[in-house]
C-alpha cells in the first residue's frame, strides 16, 4: 500500500461561521444613522437598506419597470432617475401603494442583503432599516437593536436638521409605528436623549456585549 505523505496531506479549511445578523432601526431624528456610523468605527460592517434601496431602484430595470406600472411613468424624471418626491407624495396617504411598492422594492433588497453578508468576514453584521419592526424583518435578525429618543427632541432634531416645520414632522412621525411599539419589539434599546459623548459609550456597550 502506497504511504501518503504528511506534506501532501493538506486538511481543508474550517470555513467561517455565517455572521449574526444584528438588526437597527429607529425613528426619524432618532440618531439611527449615527449609531450606525459608531458601529463601523467600531470595526463592524453595516448594510444600509434605505440607501441601497434608492440605488437599486436605478440601477435595476424590472423594479424600474414594475414601479412605472405601479406609480405611473412619473415615478422616474427626466433622466430616468427614481423621483423620491413624487412616489413619496404618491404613495404618502394611499396604503395600498405604499403595499405595493414595498412589495416590489423590499424583495430586491432582501436578495441584495443576502449576497452582501456572504462577502463578510466579522461574526456581527448589521441590517440598518427604518422598517425592522413593521416589516418583520426582526424575524430574520439574531438580535435587534432600536435607537430611540423622546418624541420632542427628536421633532426638534428634524426641524433643525431639515428645516420642516412641526405640522410636517409630525405628520411623518405619526406615519411611523409609535415607539412604545417598537420598545416592545426590540431586544436592545439604545436612548438617545442626552448627547454624542453618551450615545457613543451606550453604542459600544450594547454592541461588545451581544454575544
Amino acid at each position: 500500500m502506497e504511504e501518503l505523505h504528511s506534506e501532501t496531506q493538506q486538511a481543508e479549511p474550517d470555513p467561517l461561521p455565517a455572521p449574526k445578523i444584528i438588526g437597527l432601526t429607529g425613528g426619524i431624528g432618532s440618531g439611527k444613522t449615527t449609531v450606525a456610523q459608531y458601529i463601523e468605527d467600531f470595526g463592524f460592517p453595516v448594510y444600509y437598506s434605505d440607501d441601497r434601496a434608492k440605488d437599486i431602484v436605478n440601477e435595476n430595470d424590472d423594479l424600474k419597470s414594475k414601479i412605472k406600472e405601479l406609480l405611473g411613468s412619473e415615478a422616474y424624471d427626466e433622466n430616468g432617475l427614481y423621483d423620491r418626491k413624487f412616489v413619496a407624495e404618491k404613495v404618502f396617504n394611499n396604503d395600498d401603494l405604499l403595499e405595493g411598492l414595498n412589495g416590489i422594492i423590499h424583495p430586491a433588497v432582501r436578495t441584495d442583503f443576502e449576497d452582501w453578508v456572504k462577502a463578510q468576514k466579522k461574526y456581527l453584521v448589521f441590517k440598518e432599516t427604518a422598517l425592522l419592526f413593521e416589516l418583520k424583518l426582526n424575524q430574520q435578525c439574531y438580535k435587534s437593536i432600536l435607537v430611540t429618543a423622546e418624541d420632542n427632541i427628536r421633532m426638534k432634531r428634524v426641524m433643525d436638521r431639515d428645516g420642516k416645520t412641526y405640522r410636517e414632522v409630525q405628520a411623518i412621525m405619526e406615519h411611523q409605528m409609535p415607539e412604545k411599539e417598537k420598545i416592545k419589539l426590540a431586544d436592545c434599546i439604545i436612548y438617545n436623549n442626552t448627547n454624542l459623548e453618551d450615545l457613543k459609550e451606550h453604542t459600544e456597550k450594547i454592541i461588545f456585549d451581544i454575544e
